[in-house]
């Protein structure tokens, strides 16, 4: 059914005076002929040159025929059909002279104006819409933290059952620093004030008591921790933020931390870290069995390099890109490696290949650490970017499969090697979503990798 047009019937047949159509007649008797006109015009010899130019010009335009045959016009009539093409000739110039004027749009009833005017445009609706997540989401991390502050704080960790608080990752207040930068991002100064009050109170002390720790957990999540709020609280981003204790509380924390945690590369007697480290007497160990995750090693030297950066202190970035280099030489599996790493010999244990837990992040920091160091600006870390490009390859040759009848892609794994039996199964810690997108429906490596970090 077509809709109403937003004029009534009246409204065709009504031309506004001011285009009102007049014909060739009526413009001679209504210009050229008028007294006031004729009077005006033709009592002096200038008024009389000046039409017969008038003439003369008007003669030419109309008679001389046209150079180019072929010229493309909009045309107005005729806007919901497209842009026609048009042959000059000595008629259609004629026509293009005494064209009728357009018509104007038609009006809107008050009505229809008051409804227009009061409406919202749809990217204004969706703009609201992301306006609501994201205060959803920050009323979810505050209401987080309130149950940790209340029951745990200190702890890292809240078991939400029992309402109590577990050191299961050390006992350094993991979720106090882990979610210190967060909460200066989201901007609510009270925690950023609650956490920064703790970390400068309980940290150091901890740091020099404390026992064993995970190298890799507590590397990611309060070295980390600890390095991002000290950039967004020094003014080196946007975001930055003068709530809390001063920005190199954080730093000084770091460093202390980071020294402890060199124990694991200086014990080694490989380029390969030690799983495990203890902190009171800075010593390391590697973890029952004798091997490192893959991944854990590998994941370790964002947050050591950016600790070179802000303090100027070669040793960190030294040691943890040692890691990258000698994994450089270590043979694979068109690219894709097994997901355990002797520190005592310095080679790969056994034959699974995945891209779920103990794999992913090897591929990740990959293209990350070649990205941090400057990328196309340092030549000596070409092979990063090399590495992840082989690595692609050998994912999408080899663990890349498409399901029956379906045809759903989907990741698997290799849990006896290029040789074995392949095996349809995918870790939780691999985002399917994203990544399988990227690797799969498009070739621009480095781009992928930018849109992913991003």
């Amino acid at each position: 059914m077509s809709k109403s047009l937003p004029y009534s019937m009246k409204d065709v047949g009504y031309d506004n005076a001011k285009f009102r159509h007049r014909s060739f007649s009526k413009v001679l008797n209504q210009t050229v002929f008028t007294n006031k006109v004729k009077h005006e015009c033709f009592k002096c010899s200038t008024g009389k040159f000046l039409v017969i130019v008038l003439l003369i010009g008007l003669g030419y335009v109309m008679l001389t025929p046209a150079e180019h045959t072929d010229a493309t016009y909009g045309v107005d009539n005729n806007a919901t059909k497209g842009i026609g093409n048009a042959t000059w000739n000595a008629n259609s110039r004629l026509k293009r002279i005494f064209r009728r004027a357009p018509r104007l749009p038609p009006r809107l009833t008050p009505d229809e104006m008051l409804n227009s005017s009061n409406s919202i445009r749809p990217v204004d609706i969706e703009a609201l819409k992301w306006v609501d997540k994201q205060q959803k989401v920050r009323e979810a991390f505050i209401h987080a933290w309130s149950g940790y502050k209340k029951f745990a704080m200190g702890f890292d960790e809240l078991m939400p059952i029992s309402k109590r608080g577990i050191d299961g990752l050390g006992g350094l207040g993991a979720t106090v620093v882990d979610a210190l930068d967060t909460a200066m991002i989201m901007g609510i100064e009270d925690i950023v004030s609650e956490a920064g009050t703790w970390i400068e109170t309980h940290l150091a002390e901890r740091i020099n008591n404390k026992g064993q720790i995970n190298l890799f957990e507590t590397t990611i999540r309060v070295l980390g921790g600890l390095l991002s709020a000290y950039h967004l609280s020094s003014g080196a981003s946007s975001a930055s933020t003068q709530t809390g204790p001063r920005p190199n509380v954080y730093l000084e924390n770091a460093r202390l931390l980071a020294d402890r945690l060199l124990s694991a590369f200086t014990s080694s007697p490989t380029a390969i870290p030690f799983s495990d480290v203890v902190l009171h007497d800075s010593s390391a160990h590697p973890a029952p069995g004798g091997l490192s995750s893959t991944s854990e090693v590998s994941t370790l030297q964002l947050e050591f390099n950016y600790l070179t950066e802000v303090t100027g202190d070669l040793k960190y970035s030294l040691e943890a890109m040692k890691v990258l280099e000698h994994m450089k030489t270590l043979p694979k599996v068109e690219g894709l490696v097994p997901i355990y790493i002797s520190p005592h010999t310095g080679e790969f244990s056994g034959q699974n290949i995945r891209l779920g837990s103990r794999g992913d992040s090897y591929y990740e920091y990959l293209l990350k650490v070649w990205l941090q160091q400057g990328a196309f600006k340092n030549s000596n870390l070409t092979y990063l970017h090399n590495m992840y490009e082989e690595a692609m390859k050998g994912v999408k040759h080899l663990l890349v499969r498409k399901s029956i009848p379906s045809g759903l892609i989907f990741v698997g794994e290799l849990p006896y090697g290029a040789s074995g039996e392949f095996s349809p199964k995918m870790d939780h810690l691999f985002d399917i979503k994203k990544r399988v997108k990227t690797w799969v429906q498009r070739e621009n490596t480095l781009m992928l990798i930018v849109e992913t970090i991003v």
